[in-house]
């Protein structure tokens, strides 16, 4: 009886507050002229954004199956290894995951860790922070090709030092805090695997010719692209409409026609109450730009799909593609990951602190990325 109570309860609570958005937003844009947009909206940002990225995910895919193919993945990981230890506190093949993700996106670095040759290195709270490791570095490629496709090289630079930084803090606080709640975590995953590093010890048997395996990298790599920009049609087209509906006004034609891109500026208006805030920490002239790092909280695939509606009204240089990165490559839609990505390790309790740290370390990437530029610039 009490299920039913709460589920009925539920139900009208969603219902009012579904009514209460979008008759606010009929009410001043006209229900016609609401509905026009959204369908608008989502088919532009389907032919003119979603196809663009998914045009990025092939090509990066095969480039990233091509680096795996021919031993530059190995050769990463070997260089970074040295920085693992003092950095992150974590194994050196911690560094693995890190390229992987990079390449990838952050669920690589749990087919990781359920590898039992990998976990084999690591107590169970340095696994655990594995979640927040490399979720700081997914879509990383991506989002770097990206913005440098704006001409804002030195900016995408920065930002990647930025979400470096941002690795750190948010793989260090998720650390302390786990050890602090729970020290018995500070045991290893796997008692009976010896200590070591480096966990391929034989290379594998390559059967074709060059020629057939590269063929087969860009190949399966172009497929895993298509897979990842199918992935994220839903993120793009849902979160990011929905974003740009509660972002922009009436332009570029001054009244409501039903036209894409138009929406009322409820988050510009919220985040003027404390403008100085995002100018100081993030050095935002415009709040609109304050849509992109609340949309990649859920998905970095969405927020990049604001890009060109930010570059189309002039909103975008280099600092505020230096802090997009940062805050797009760290947080990386850390939201819709972490839980799924800390269930399927098994540590569900933890799963709070992982959202807490990385929340901070993403804002910490911003600033970072923020203050570099601007001393960059004076140089």
């Amino acid at each position: 009886m009490k299920k039913s109570r709460r589920s009925t309860v539920e139900a009208l609570i969603f219902l009012a507050s579904l009514i209460l958005v979008f008759g606010l937003l009929g009410w001043r844009m006209g229900g016609g002229n609401m509905i026009n947009t959204v369908m608008k909206t989502a088919h532009d940002l389907l032919l003119n954004t979603v196809f663009y990225l998914m045009g990025i995910t092939v090509l990066t895919g095969a480039l990233s199956k091509l680096m795996s193919e021919f031993g530059v993945v190995k050769l990463l990981e070997r260089v970074l290894r040295p920085l693992m230890k003092p950095l992150y506190n974590l194994p050196g093949v911690a560094a693995l995951g890190a390229v992987m993700t990079f390449l990838s996106d952050n669920p690589a670095i749990i087919a990781l860790s359920k590898d039992r040759n990998f976990a084999g290195y690591f107590k169970k709270y340095q696994l655990i922070s594995l979640t927040n490791f490399g979720t700081a570095f997914g879509m990383g490629f991506v989002v770097i090709v990206t913005m440098i496709g704006y001409g804002q090289v030195t900016g995408a630079l920065v930002g990647l030092f930025g979400a470096f930084c941002g690795s750190i803090i948010s793989t260090r606080i998720m650390q302390h805090s786990c050890l602090k709640a729970y020290p018995e975590l500070d045991t290893p995953v796997l008692e009976d695997v010896a200590s070591g590093e480096g966990i391929v010890t034989d290379e594998p048997e390559q059967k074709n010719g060059i020629f057939m395996r590269f063929l087969n990298a860009i190949l399966d790599g172009g497929k895993n692209g298509v897979e990842l920009g199918l992935q994220i049609i839903p993120g793009v087209l849902i979160i990011t409409t929905a974003v740009i509906m509660l972002t922009f006004g009436t332009e570029p034609y001054g009244v409501y026609n039903g036209s894409a891109f138009q929406g009322v500026p409820v988050l510009p208006w919220l985040a003027e109450k404390i403008h100085w805030v995002f100018e100081w920490l993030f050095g935002f002239q415009h709040m609109e730009l304050i849509a992109f790092p609340m949309t990649a909280l859920g998905a970095v695939g969405a927020a990049l799909g604001l890009l060109p509606t930010f570059n189309g009204a002039g909103f975008l240089d280099g600092n505020t593609i230096a802090v997009f990165t940062a805050i797009g490559m760290c947080w990386s839609g850390f939201l819709s990951t972490h839980t799924a990505m800390l269930d399927s390790l098994g540590y569900r309790k933890v799963i709070s602190k992982a959202i807490g740290a990385h929340a901070i370390a993403g804002l910490c990437a911003g600033v970072i990325a923020h203050f570099t530029y601007l001393l960059i610039s004076l140089i």
